[in-house]
């Protein structure tokens, strides 16, 4: 009866009725907005301090419900694309055997008695990329985690452990992350990336945390004698041969190098010619067509391969769409900025420690109305850095504040389209996933807020 009453609800519900949550509160939680300029440090809109006022309520009515799940698809259309279309590459890559040679081989190379170095080299190389190359950049390679994880007798959720969760921490937490802590950093007229000691331990910590935990769940996997997920869906993602039999042709190869050199031009992209989702779709569109042809795929393969691809994304695309409707609701409710000035209000006269902590609290809060990192310091930390020189928080503090509580939360946030997308890849639920990683997400937190504590008691610079 407790299993029951404990059990997760499926993501569609819990998207659903944080639509109506958010409908609800339309009705009782006035309107507001701030004045905005535009900043001279990246021509975005930035928002004003001390310029809140209400505005006319709009709460939502029946119609503007049932539209914004449309209205949320088409404005998360880039991103429902992005997945589909690394659907599609891996379809394509999957039918010249390619990468289940690939990773056969690697697996036959390190050995089965090296299970455990395995996942932990795999999570440290997915947390070093979300270090160091950013989170959605590195989307194409979720599915070779998943390929690693089934050969060495591991499930989908140790993939997602090992390539979702350590890419999602090493983003949060990177010391480099130019859309929390750069952006912060300007905001605030400090050294770029100033203070990187401290984020550098936090984030190291943090990762070897998520390295024991994916090793402890397969440590159970290993005792209940396999998956936990029985209704997991691995088509094309397992080994179907013995280990000794796997060995790379050169066509073989041709195809692990395109797909390589095409991810290195869409990072390039992505780094130096503003390239985003869709340019990174193209991408993995190309590097799926010229994978098929040079594995001598013929038109119907390819064809075949195609909406395989699609049909296995099909659902995670899906629920990007249904997380994009929530924002839809928070914006024609205009609620974002009037539930940014009461969170911002609630640190007023507090001590200096109890509000650093409630600064991060603030942000893990918005970070669920505003999951782009960027988006959300534009809006919040203009607010944030004079408060916080008002209470005695120095600048630093206060980013690294906004840096942890937008960073940890979007383990767990539904309404991140880069998390649904990757976890789709990976053929992972986003229920199945939150009972998952929500108790490594509170031990992370935990963790983080002793840093954030030290930092404010050794007013850290």
């Amino acid at each position: 009866m407790m299993q029951k009453f404990l059990k997760v609800p499926h993501a569609l519900v819990i998207m659903f009725l944080i639509a109506v949550l958010v409908s609800i509160m339309s009705y009782f939680i006035p309107a507001g907005s701030f004045e905005r300029v535009i900043s001279p440090i990246n021509g975005r809109l930035i928002v004003v301090p001390g310029t809140f006022e209400f505005i006319k309520s709009s709460p939502i009515g029946f119609v503007d419900f049932i539209t914004a799940f449309p209205r949320g698809f088409k404005a998360a259309a880039e991103i429902i694309f992005v997945v589909i279309s690394g659907g599609v590459m891996f379809g394509l890559m999957e039918k010249t055997n390619a990468l289940e040679n690939g990773v056969g081989a690697f697996v036959r190379k390190l050995g089965m008695q090296r299970k455990n170095l395995i996942i932990i080299s795999l999570t440290l190389v997915y947390g070093f990329l979300g270090v160091a190359v950013g989170y959605e950049n590195n989307i194409a390679l979720v599915p070779i985690a998943a390929m690693v994880s089934l050969a060495i007798g591991g499930d989908l959720l140790l993939a997602a452990g090992i390539s979702v969760g350590a890419m999602t921490v090493g983003f949060g937490l990177s010391p480099i992350n130019p859309y929390t802590v750069g952006l912060g950093q300007k905001l605030a007229e400090i050294p770029l990336f100033s203070g990187s000691l401290l984020r550098t331990f936090l984030c190291a910590i943090s990762l070897m945390v998520m390295c024991y935990y994916n090793l402890r769940y397969f440590k159970r996997l290993e005792q209940k004698g396999g998956s936990m997920d029985r209704s997991e869906d691995t088509i094309g993602l397992g080994l179907t041969r013995d280990l000794d039999s796997y060995a790379l042709t050169t066509k073989h190869w041709l195809i692990i190098i395109t797909f390589f050199v095409g991810l290195s031009v869409a990072i390039f992209g992505i780094f130096k010619l503003n390239w985003f989702f869709l340019e990174l779709s193209g991408m993995f569109l190309l590097i799926g067509l010229t994978c098929g042809v040079i594995g001598h795929l013929n038109s119907d393969k390819i064809s075949q391969a195609v909406l395989d691809g699609v049909k296995l994304t099909a659902g995670g695309a899906f629920m990007v769409g249904v997380a994009a409707s929530i924002k839809v609701l928070l914006q024609d409710a205009s609620l974002i900025d009037t539930l940014c000035f009461y969170s911002s209000n609630l640190l007023s006269g507090l001590p200096k420690t109890i509000s650093v902590v409630l600064m991060m609290v603030t942000q893990s809060f918005t970070n669920f109305l505003i999951p782009s990192g960027s988006g959300q310091a534009m809006a919040t930390l203009p607010l944030m850095l004079p408060l916080g020189e008002l209470i005695g928080v120095n600048a630093q503090v206060t980013i690294l504040a906004f840096q942890i509580g937008d960073g940890l939360t979007n383990l767990i946030n539904p309404t991140m389209g880069g998390l649904i997308a990757m976890l789709s890849l990976c053929r992972v639920s986003f229920d199945k996933w939150l009972k998952f990683i929500f108790p490594l997400t509170m031990v992370l937190i935990a963790v983080a807020v002793v840093f954030l504590i030290l930092s404010s008691m050794f007013n850290y610079s």
